[in-house]
Protein backbone atom coordinates (compact mmCIF):
# COMPACT_ATOMS: atom_id res chain seq x y z
CA UNK A 1 0.00 0.00 0.00
CA UNK A 2 2.74 2.41 1.07
CA UNK A 3 4.52 1.66 -2.33
CA UNK A 4 1.57 2.33 -4.93
CA UNK A 5 1.09 5.47 -2.73
CA UNK A 6 4.99 6.57 -2.94
CA UNK A 7 4.49 5.57 -6.42
CA UNK A 8 1.03 7.90 -7.16
CA UNK A 9 3.13 10.95 -4.92
CA UNK A 10 6.36 10.38 -7.60
CA UNK A 11 3.94 10.64 -10.84
CA UNK A 12 2.15 13.31 -9.54
CA UNK A 13 5.42 15.29 -8.56
CA UNK A 14 6.92 14.53 -11.71
CA UNK A 15 3.20 15.71 -13.77
CA UNK A 16 4.02 19.14 -11.53
CA UNK A 17 7.58 19.65 -12.76
CA UNK A 18 6.59 19.00 -16.49
CA UNK A 19 3.94 21.90 -15.99
CA UNK A 20 6.48 23.99 -14.40
CA UNK A 21 8.70 23.48 -16.85
CA UNK A 22 6.46 23.74 -19.96
CA UNK A 23 5.21 27.29 -18.34
CA UNK A 24 8.98 28.68 -17.57
CA UNK A 25 9.70 27.63 -21.85
CA UNK A 26 6.77 29.24 -22.80
CA UNK A 27 6.87 32.39 -20.76
CA UNK A 28 10.72 32.17 -22.25
CA UNK A 29 9.71 32.17 -25.82
CA UNK A 30 7.32 34.84 -24.67
CA UNK A 31 9.63 37.25 -23.41
CA UNK A 32 12.32 36.57 -26.69
CA UNK A 33 9.29 37.54 -29.14
CA UNK A 34 8.02 40.52 -26.85
CA UNK A 35 8.66 44.44 -27.50
CA UNK A 36 11.52 46.06 -26.51
CA UNK A 37 11.72 47.53 -22.92
CA UNK A 38 11.96 51.30 -22.72
CA UNK A 39 13.04 53.50 -20.37
CA UNK A 40 9.63 53.50 -18.43
CA UNK A 41 10.29 49.77 -18.02
CA UNK A 42 13.81 49.87 -16.82
CA UNK A 43 13.88 52.89 -14.52
CA UNK A 44 12.34 52.69 -10.93
CA UNK A 45 12.10 55.51 -8.91
CA UNK A 46 13.17 55.61 -5.64
CA UNK A 47 9.76 55.07 -3.33
CA UNK A 48 10.28 54.82 0.39
CA UNK A 49 10.02 52.13 2.15
CA UNK A 50 6.59 51.15 4.15
CA UNK A 51 8.82 51.69 7.18
CA UNK A 52 9.61 55.21 5.78
CA UNK A 53 6.05 56.02 4.94
CA UNK A 54 4.79 54.97 8.37
CA UNK A 55 7.07 57.78 9.58
CA UNK A 56 6.37 60.29 7.18
CA UNK A 57 3.50 63.36 7.29
CA UNK A 58 1.15 64.27 4.32
CA UNK A 59 3.90 67.04 3.79
CA UNK A 60 6.76 64.51 3.73
CA UNK A 61 4.83 62.01 1.47
CA UNK A 62 4.55 64.59 -1.05
CA UNK A 63 7.95 65.79 -0.89
CA UNK A 64 8.89 62.37 -1.76
CA UNK A 65 6.60 61.67 -4.28
CA UNK A 66 8.07 65.33 -6.22
CA UNK A 67 11.06 63.66 -6.41
CA UNK A 68 10.05 60.59 -7.62
CA UNK A 69 8.50 62.97 -10.57
CA UNK A 70 11.85 64.96 -11.17
CA UNK A 71 13.73 61.65 -11.32
CA UNK A 72 11.13 60.61 -13.92
CA UNK A 73 12.00 63.59 -16.25
CA UNK A 74 15.69 63.47 -15.65
CA UNK A 75 15.64 59.78 -16.18
CA UNK A 76 13.22 59.28 -18.85
CA UNK A 77 11.52 62.36 -20.38
CA UNK A 78 14.90 64.11 -20.81
CA UNK A 79 16.52 61.04 -22.14
CA UNK A 80 14.12 59.83 -24.39
CA UNK A 81 15.46 58.13 -27.85
CA UNK A 82 14.31 59.95 -30.97
CA UNK A 83 12.36 56.66 -31.94
CA UNK A 84 10.24 57.48 -28.70
CA UNK A 85 9.54 61.25 -29.10
CA UNK A 86 6.47 60.48 -30.86
CA UNK A 87 2.31 62.11 -29.83
CA UNK A 88 1.50 58.41 -28.32
CA UNK A 89 4.19 58.56 -25.73
CA UNK A 90 2.58 60.09 -22.65
CA UNK A 91 6.87 60.51 -21.27
CA UNK A 92 7.02 62.77 -24.65
CA UNK A 93 7.51 66.23 -23.29
CA UNK A 94 5.80 67.40 -26.91
CA UNK A 95 2.91 64.66 -26.56
CA UNK A 96 -0.35 66.32 -26.20
CA UNK A 97 -0.84 63.50 -23.48
CA UNK A 98 2.30 64.07 -21.26
CA UNK A 99 0.99 64.67 -17.90
CA UNK A 100 3.11 67.75 -17.32
CA UNK A 101 1.21 69.79 -19.48
CA UNK A 102 -1.83 69.90 -17.62
CA UNK A 103 -3.20 72.50 -14.78
CA UNK A 104 -2.96 69.61 -13.07
CA UNK A 105 -1.29 66.27 -12.68
CA UNK A 106 -3.75 63.65 -11.72
CA UNK A 107 -1.09 60.74 -11.09
CA UNK A 108 -0.21 62.75 -7.99
CA UNK A 109 -1.74 62.91 -4.81
CA UNK A 110 -4.15 65.19 -4.15
CA UNK A 111 -6.14 66.66 -1.40
CA UNK A 112 -9.86 68.51 -2.02
CA UNK A 113 -11.50 70.46 0.11
CA UNK A 114 -14.96 72.24 0.91
CA UNK A 115 -15.72 75.94 1.89
CA UNK A 116 -15.66 75.99 5.16
CA UNK A 117 -15.37 73.41 7.85
CA UNK A 118 -15.41 70.04 6.47
CA UNK A 119 -18.13 67.96 7.87
CA UNK A 120 -16.66 64.70 7.32
CA UNK A 121 -13.45 63.56 5.67
CA UNK A 122 -13.15 60.62 2.78
CA UNK A 123 -9.76 58.39 1.83
CA UNK A 124 -9.87 57.14 -2.00
CA UNK A 125 -7.31 54.71 -3.41
CA UNK A 126 -6.86 53.97 -6.78
CA UNK A 127 -6.54 50.56 -8.67
CA UNK A 128 -3.36 48.89 -9.82
CA UNK A 129 -1.56 50.38 -12.62
CA UNK A 130 -3.87 53.29 -12.13
CA UNK A 131 -3.62 56.91 -10.80
CA UNK A 132 -5.83 59.00 -7.92
CA UNK A 133 -7.49 59.95 -11.46
CA UNK A 134 -9.84 57.34 -11.28
CA UNK A 135 -11.94 58.61 -8.16
CA UNK A 136 -11.83 62.16 -9.08
CA UNK A 137 -15.63 62.34 -9.51
CA UNK A 138 -16.53 60.91 -6.36
CA UNK A 139 -14.20 63.14 -4.56
CA UNK A 140 -15.81 65.64 -6.00
CA UNK A 141 -18.95 64.81 -5.33
CA UNK A 142 -18.35 64.29 -1.29
CA UNK A 143 -16.33 67.24 -1.43
CA UNK A 144 -20.00 68.64 -2.60
CA UNK A 145 -21.52 66.95 0.62
CA UNK A 146 -19.24 68.87 2.79
CA UNK A 147 -16.09 66.48 3.64
CA UNK A 148 -12.49 66.72 2.95
CA UNK A 149 -11.30 64.32 -0.09
CA UNK A 150 -7.74 62.75 0.16
CA UNK A 151 -6.62 60.72 -2.72
CA UNK A 152 -3.24 59.68 -2.11
CA UNK A 153 -1.32 58.07 -5.15
CA UNK A 154 -0.02 54.70 -4.02
CA UNK A 155 3.87 53.44 -4.09
CA UNK A 156 4.65 52.88 -7.64
CA UNK A 157 1.81 54.14 -9.27
CA UNK A 158 1.88 57.61 -11.87
CA UNK A 159 4.91 57.60 -12.16
CA UNK A 160 6.46 55.11 -14.81
CA UNK A 161 5.16 51.22 -15.27
CA UNK A 162 8.71 50.23 -14.10
CA UNK A 163 7.98 51.74 -10.31
CA UNK A 164 5.26 48.27 -9.85
CA UNK A 165 8.25 45.89 -10.78
CA UNK A 166 9.60 46.25 -7.51
CA UNK A 167 7.00 47.70 -4.85
CA UNK A 168 5.65 45.77 -2.05
CA UNK A 169 2.02 45.66 -0.77
CA UNK A 170 2.81 46.64 2.46
CA UNK A 171 4.12 50.39 0.42
CA UNK A 172 0.17 50.56 -0.35
CA UNK A 173 -0.90 49.50 2.92
CA UNK A 174 1.49 52.31 4.73
CA UNK A 175 0.21 54.67 2.55
CA UNK A 176 -3.25 54.19 3.08
CA UNK A 177 -2.65 54.53 6.69
CA UNK A 178 -1.10 57.66 6.03
CA UNK A 179 -4.35 58.94 3.66
CA UNK A 180 -6.22 58.46 7.01
CA UNK A 181 -3.78 60.04 9.14
CA UNK A 182 -4.32 63.08 7.50
CA UNK A 183 -7.79 62.94 6.88
CA UNK A 184 -8.22 62.85 10.42
CA UNK A 185 -6.01 65.59 11.10
CA UNK A 186 -8.29 67.28 9.16
CA UNK A 187 -11.36 66.23 10.09
CA UNK A 188 -11.06 64.88 13.81
CA UNK A 189 -13.75 62.64 15.40
CA UNK A 190 -16.56 62.39 15.66
CA UNK A 191 -16.88 63.47 12.46
CA UNK A 192 -17.70 60.72 9.80
CA UNK A 193 -14.62 58.78 8.38
CA UNK A 194 -15.35 57.25 4.82
CA UNK A 195 -12.92 55.06 2.65
CA UNK A 196 -13.06 54.27 -0.54
CA UNK A 197 -11.21 52.20 -2.82
CA UNK A 198 -11.54 50.95 -6.98
CA UNK A 199 -10.19 47.40 -7.68
CA UNK A 200 -7.26 46.82 -5.91
CA UNK A 201 -7.54 50.07 -4.00
CA UNK A 202 -11.23 48.19 -2.63
CA UNK A 203 -8.90 45.66 -1.47
CA UNK A 204 -6.81 47.85 0.23
CA UNK A 205 -9.66 49.74 1.88
CA UNK A 206 -11.26 46.16 3.22
CA UNK A 207 -8.41 45.28 4.36
CA UNK A 208 -7.62 48.86 5.99
CA UNK A 209 -11.04 48.27 7.71
CA UNK A 210 -10.23 44.95 8.95
CA UNK A 211 -6.96 46.21 10.37
CA UNK A 212 -8.55 48.74 12.52
CA UNK A 213 -10.82 46.00 14.05
CA UNK A 214 -7.69 44.57 15.25
CA UNK A 215 -5.76 47.63 15.92
CA UNK A 216 -7.27 50.08 18.03
CA UNK A 217 -4.64 52.83 17.57
CA UNK A 218 -5.91 52.71 13.88
CA UNK A 219 -9.24 54.93 13.14
CA UNK A 220 -11.99 53.49 12.20
CA UNK A 221 -14.21 54.39 9.39
CA UNK A 222 -17.94 54.47 9.34
CA UNK A 223 -18.40 53.96 5.80
CA UNK A 224 -16.43 51.53 3.38
CA UNK A 225 -17.38 52.25 -0.57
CA UNK A 226 -16.43 49.83 -2.95
CA UNK A 227 -15.84 50.10 -6.64
CA UNK A 228 -15.04 46.67 -8.08
CA UNK A 229 -13.01 45.70 -5.53
CA UNK A 230 -9.87 43.03 -5.71
CA UNK A 231 -11.99 40.22 -3.47
CA UNK A 232 -11.41 37.40 -4.43
CA UNK A 233 -8.46 35.98 -6.74
CA UNK A 234 -8.16 33.41 -9.71
CA UNK A 235 -5.95 30.25 -9.37
CA UNK A 236 -3.83 31.35 -12.38
CA UNK A 237 -3.10 34.85 -10.16
CA UNK A 238 -1.69 33.05 -7.05
CA UNK A 239 0.99 31.71 -8.97
CA UNK A 240 1.94 34.73 -11.17
CA UNK A 241 5.14 35.17 -9.68
CA UNK A 242 6.45 31.73 -11.34
CA UNK A 243 5.97 34.03 -14.81
CA UNK A 244 8.78 36.16 -13.61
CA UNK A 245 11.14 33.46 -13.22
CA UNK A 246 12.76 33.63 -16.29
CA UNK A 247 13.82 37.16 -15.56
CA UNK A 248 16.40 36.41 -13.38
CA UNK A 249 18.80 36.07 -16.32
CA UNK A 250 19.43 38.55 -18.34
CA UNK A 251 18.37 37.47 -21.78
CA UNK A 252 14.69 36.92 -20.44
CA UNK A 253 14.06 40.40 -18.84
CA UNK A 254 11.55 41.00 -20.66
CA UNK A 255 9.87 37.81 -18.71
CA UNK A 256 9.38 39.75 -15.86
CA UNK A 257 6.42 41.64 -17.63
CA UNK A 258 2.54 40.00 -18.24
CA UNK A 259 2.74 42.89 -21.18
CA UNK A 260 4.87 45.65 -23.05
CA UNK A 261 2.55 47.94 -24.81
CA UNK A 262 3.19 51.69 -25.77
CA UNK A 263 2.11 54.15 -22.78
CA UNK A 264 -0.81 56.19 -24.49
CA UNK A 265 -2.60 56.72 -21.54
CA UNK A 266 -1.62 59.62 -19.62
CA UNK A 267 -3.32 58.48 -16.03
CA UNK A 268 -3.01 54.83 -16.24
CA UNK A 269 -0.11 52.65 -17.06
CA UNK A 270 -0.77 50.10 -20.06
CA UNK A 271 2.62 48.31 -19.66
CA UNK A 272 1.77 45.24 -16.50
CA UNK A 273 4.76 43.61 -14.50
CA UNK A 274 4.70 40.68 -13.11
CA UNK A 275 5.08 41.95 -9.90
CA UNK A 276 1.97 44.29 -9.30
CA UNK A 277 0.08 41.28 -10.70
CA UNK A 278 1.87 39.13 -7.37
CA UNK A 279 1.59 42.07 -5.06
CA UNK A 280 -2.07 42.50 -5.60
CA UNK A 281 -2.86 38.76 -5.44
CA UNK A 282 -1.15 39.10 -1.61
CA UNK A 283 -3.45 41.68 -0.80
CA UNK A 284 -6.18 39.57 -1.93
CA UNK A 285 -4.95 36.62 0.17
CA UNK A 286 -4.24 38.18 3.27
CA UNK A 287 -7.48 40.21 3.32
CA UNK A 288 -9.20 36.50 2.41
CA UNK A 289 -8.03 34.85 5.42
CA UNK A 290 -8.87 38.63 7.33
CA UNK A 291 -12.52 38.23 6.35
CA UNK A 292 -12.27 34.32 7.29
CA UNK A 293 -11.19 34.88 10.59
CA UNK A 294 -13.31 37.55 11.69
CA UNK A 295 -16.25 36.05 10.09
CA UNK A 296 -15.06 32.83 12.80
CA UNK A 297 -14.54 35.22 15.69
CA UNK A 298 -17.85 37.28 15.03
CA UNK A 299 -15.85 40.49 14.92
CA UNK A 300 -17.17 41.38 11.82
CA UNK A 301 -20.53 43.21 13.64
CA UNK A 302 -18.16 46.02 14.65
CA UNK A 303 -17.33 46.71 10.89
CA UNK A 304 -18.75 49.95 9.03
CA UNK A 305 -21.50 49.28 6.45
CA UNK A 306 -20.19 48.15 2.93
CA UNK A 307 -21.52 49.55 -0.11
CA UNK A 308 -20.38 48.20 -3.44
CA UNK A 309 -20.75 49.02 -6.74
CA UNK A 310 -20.13 46.04 -9.26
CA UNK A 311 -20.76 44.95 -13.11
CA UNK A 312 -22.62 41.41 -13.41
CA UNK A 313 -19.75 40.34 -15.68
CA UNK A 314 -16.17 41.56 -14.92
CA UNK A 315 -13.26 40.53 -16.84
CA UNK A 316 -10.66 41.97 -14.19
CA UNK A 317 -12.16 41.02 -10.82
CA UNK A 318 -14.58 37.64 -9.38
CA UNK A 319 -18.18 39.22 -8.79
CA UNK A 320 -18.95 35.93 -7.38
CA UNK A 321 -16.25 36.38 -4.75
CA UNK A 322 -17.39 39.64 -3.66
CA UNK A 323 -20.67 38.34 -3.13
CA UNK A 324 -19.73 34.38 -1.43
CA UNK A 325 -16.28 35.68 -0.08
CA UNK A 326 -17.63 38.97 1.46
CA UNK A 327 -21.06 39.64 1.27
CA UNK A 328 -22.35 36.62 2.56
CA UNK A 329 -20.45 36.60 5.80
CA UNK A 330 -21.17 40.37 6.39
CA UNK A 331 -23.75 40.79 9.23
CA UNK A 332 -27.17 43.14 9.05
CA UNK A 333 -24.93 46.18 9.47
CA UNK A 334 -26.63 48.47 6.76
CA UNK A 335 -24.48 47.11 3.77
CA UNK A 336 -25.38 47.18 0.72
CA UNK A 337 -24.28 45.35 -3.13
CA UNK A 338 -25.44 47.54 -6.49
CA UNK A 339 -24.89 45.44 -9.30
CA UNK A 340 -24.95 46.84 -12.89
CA UNK A 341 -26.74 44.18 -15.21
CA UNK A 342 -26.12 42.95 -19.01
CA UNK A 343 -28.00 45.04 -21.44
CA UNK A 344 -30.88 42.52 -21.84
CA UNK A 345 -32.02 44.38 -24.77
CA UNK A 346 -28.63 44.12 -26.82
CA UNK A 347 -29.08 42.51 -30.10
CA UNK A 348 -26.34 40.26 -30.32
CA UNK A 349 -28.32 36.50 -30.15
CA UNK A 350 -25.95 33.89 -30.32
CA UNK A 351 -22.75 36.29 -29.82
CA UNK A 352 -23.53 36.35 -26.26
CA UNK A 353 -21.98 33.51 -24.18
CA UNK A 354 -24.32 31.63 -22.35
CA UNK A 355 -22.34 31.89 -18.98
CA UNK A 356 -22.72 35.52 -19.61
CA UNK A 357 -26.61 35.48 -19.77
CA UNK A 358 -26.94 33.48 -16.85
CA UNK A 359 -24.53 35.47 -14.98
CA UNK A 360 -26.52 36.97 -12.60
CA UNK A 361 -29.29 33.65 -11.70
CA UNK A 362 -25.63 32.34 -10.39
CA UNK A 363 -24.70 35.23 -8.59
CA UNK A 364 -26.67 36.07 -5.54
CA UNK A 365 -27.62 33.61 -2.67
CA UNK A 366 -31.29 32.75 -2.10
CA UNK A 367 -33.20 35.82 -0.12
CA UNK A 368 -33.63 36.94 2.60
CA UNK A 369 -30.08 38.39 2.53
CA UNK A 370 -28.43 40.43 5.28
CA UNK A 371 -27.28 43.32 3.05
CA UNK A 372 -29.42 45.20 0.90
CA UNK A 373 -29.13 44.34 -2.88
CA UNK A 374 -29.81 46.87 -6.24
CA UNK A 375 -29.90 45.45 -9.50
CA UNK A 376 -29.47 48.10 -12.35
CA UNK A 377 -31.19 46.19 -15.53
CA UNK A 378 -33.40 46.42 -18.39
CA UNK A 379 -37.19 47.47 -17.70
CA UNK A 380 -37.79 44.78 -19.36
CA UNK A 381 -36.44 42.76 -22.43
CA UNK A 382 -37.83 45.25 -25.12
CA UNK A 383 -36.29 48.20 -23.88
CA UNK A 384 -32.97 49.69 -23.30
CA UNK A 385 -34.57 51.85 -20.09
CA UNK A 386 -33.23 50.92 -17.47
CA UNK A 387 -34.76 50.23 -14.03
CA UNK A 388 -33.47 49.79 -10.25
CA UNK A 389 -34.91 46.66 -8.20
CA UNK A 390 -34.17 46.74 -4.62
CA UNK A 391 -34.44 43.93 -2.25
CA UNK A 392 -34.17 45.06 1.30
CA UNK A 393 -32.09 43.30 3.51
CA UNK A 394 -34.41 40.66 5.28
CA UNK A 395 -36.84 41.17 2.87
CA UNK A 396 -38.34 37.73 1.38
CA UNK A 397 -37.80 37.05 -2.68
CA UNK A 398 -40.77 38.84 -4.64
CA UNK A 399 -40.93 41.57 -2.55
CA UNK A 400 -38.50 43.98 -4.50
CA UNK A 401 -39.32 47.60 -5.33
CA UNK A 402 -38.99 49.05 -8.79
CA UNK A 403 -37.50 52.45 -9.08
CA UNK A 404 -37.76 54.34 -13.34
CA UNK A 405 -34.18 55.78 -13.47
CA UNK A 406 -34.66 58.00 -16.55
CA UNK A 407 -31.29 56.54 -17.98
CA UNK A 408 -31.22 53.89 -20.85
CA UNK A 409 -27.84 51.76 -22.03
CA UNK A 410 -26.26 53.34 -25.08
CA UNK A 411 -26.32 52.54 -28.19
CA UNK A 412 -23.89 49.09 -28.82
CA UNK A 413 -23.23 48.81 -25.09
CA UNK A 414 -24.14 44.94 -24.07
CA UNK A 415 -22.61 45.70 -20.47
CA UNK A 416 -20.47 47.53 -18.54
CA UNK A 417 -16.69 46.54 -17.37
CA UNK A 418 -14.62 46.32 -14.80
CA UNK A 419 -13.17 50.20 -15.91
CA UNK A 420 -16.23 51.71 -16.04
CA UNK A 421 -17.93 51.76 -12.91
CA UNK A 422 -16.25 55.00 -11.48
CA UNK A 423 -16.40 57.54 -14.43
CA UNK A 424 -19.44 59.36 -15.57
CA UNK A 425 -19.57 59.28 -19.49
CA UNK A 426 -18.88 62.85 -19.72
CA UNK A 427 -15.12 62.05 -18.53
CA UNK A 428 -12.86 63.36 -20.48
CA UNK A 429 -10.44 60.88 -20.99
CA UNK A 430 -12.41 57.77 -20.76
CA UNK A 431 -16.58 59.05 -21.38
CA UNK A 432 -18.59 58.40 -24.20
CA UNK A 433 -19.85 62.03 -24.45
CA UNK A 434 -16.56 63.23 -23.21
CA UNK A 435 -16.88 67.05 -21.17
CA UNK A 436 -14.60 69.29 -23.78
CA UNK A 437 -14.12 72.02 -21.18
CA UNK A 438 -11.27 69.38 -19.95
CA UNK A 439 -8.19 68.68 -22.46
CA UNK A 440 -6.00 65.48 -21.32
CA UNK A 441 -4.70 64.82 -25.10
CA UNK A 442 -7.19 62.04 -25.99
CA UNK A 443 -10.68 60.76 -25.62
CA UNK A 444 -10.57 57.53 -24.87
CA UNK A 445 -13.90 56.52 -24.21
CA UNK A 446 -15.37 57.66 -27.43
CA UNK A 447 -13.38 56.16 -30.08
CA UNK A 448 -15.64 54.18 -31.99
CA UNK A 449 -13.12 51.57 -33.39
CA UNK A 450 -13.91 50.77 -37.14
CA UNK A 451 -10.97 49.98 -39.47
CA UNK A 452 -8.20 47.81 -40.20
CA UNK A 453 -5.80 45.89 -37.97
CA UNK A 454 -2.36 46.71 -37.39
CA UNK A 455 -2.87 50.83 -38.17
CA UNK A 456 -3.39 51.93 -34.37
CA UNK A 457 -0.54 51.79 -32.16
CA UNK A 458 -2.60 49.54 -29.71
CA UNK A 459 -4.83 46.36 -29.94
CA UNK A 460 -8.60 47.39 -31.07
CA UNK A 461 -9.84 45.37 -28.01
CA UNK A 462 -8.36 48.13 -25.48
CA UNK A 463 -10.44 50.65 -27.39
CA UNK A 464 -13.64 48.90 -27.27
CA UNK A 465 -14.34 47.66 -23.90
CA UNK A 466 -16.46 49.89 -22.39
CA UNK A 467 -14.79 53.03 -19.94
CA UNK A 468 -18.01 54.93 -18.42
CA UNK A 469 -21.02 54.40 -17.14
CA UNK A 470 -24.37 55.07 -18.57
CA UNK A 471 -25.75 54.85 -15.12
CA UNK A 472 -22.96 56.90 -12.79
CA UNK A 473 -26.11 59.12 -11.45
CA UNK A 474 -27.09 55.92 -9.34
CA UNK A 475 -23.46 56.09 -7.73
CA UNK A 476 -23.82 59.71 -7.06
CA UNK A 477 -27.18 59.15 -5.66
CA UNK A 478 -26.19 56.84 -3.41
CA UNK A 479 -23.12 58.82 -1.90
CA UNK A 480 -25.21 61.59 -1.19
CA UNK A 481 -27.55 58.92 0.51
CA UNK A 482 -24.46 57.96 2.94
CA UNK A 483 -23.41 61.19 3.69
CA UNK A 484 -26.72 62.28 4.48
CA UNK A 485 -27.37 59.05 7.07
CA UNK A 486 -23.20 59.66 8.45
CA UNK A 487 -24.85 63.26 9.57
CA UNK A 488 -27.63 62.21 11.12
CA UNK A 489 -25.63 59.29 12.61
CA UNK A 490 -28.44 56.34 11.34
CA UNK A 491 -27.22 53.75 9.09
CA UNK A 492 -27.92 54.16 5.28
Amino acid sequence: MKATALKMLKRTLAVLVALLVAVLAWRVYDALRAPHLERWHTFVPGEASAARIGQLDWAGYLAVENKLFEQVRSEVTDKLPEAARVESNRYFAGSPIYPGRFKQDWNRSYILAPEGRPSGAVVLLHGLTDSPYSLRHVARRYVQDGFVAVAIRLPGHGTVPAGLSQVDWEQWMAATQLAVREARRLSPAPTPLHVVGFSNGGALAMKYALDALDDKALPRPDQIVLFAPMIGITSTARFAGVFGWPAFIPAFDKAAWLGIVPEFNPFKYNSFPVNGARQSSLVARRLQAQIDRHARQDNLKGLAPVLTFQSVVDFTVSTRAIVAALYAKLPANGSELVLFDLNRNARIGPLLRRSADTALERLLPDAPRNFRTTLVTNADRNTVKVVARTLQAGAAAGTEQTRELGLAFPPGVFSLSHLAIPFPLSDPLYGMEPDTREDYGANLGAIATRGERGVLVVSIDSLARMSSNPFFDVVLERIDEVVAAARSGARP
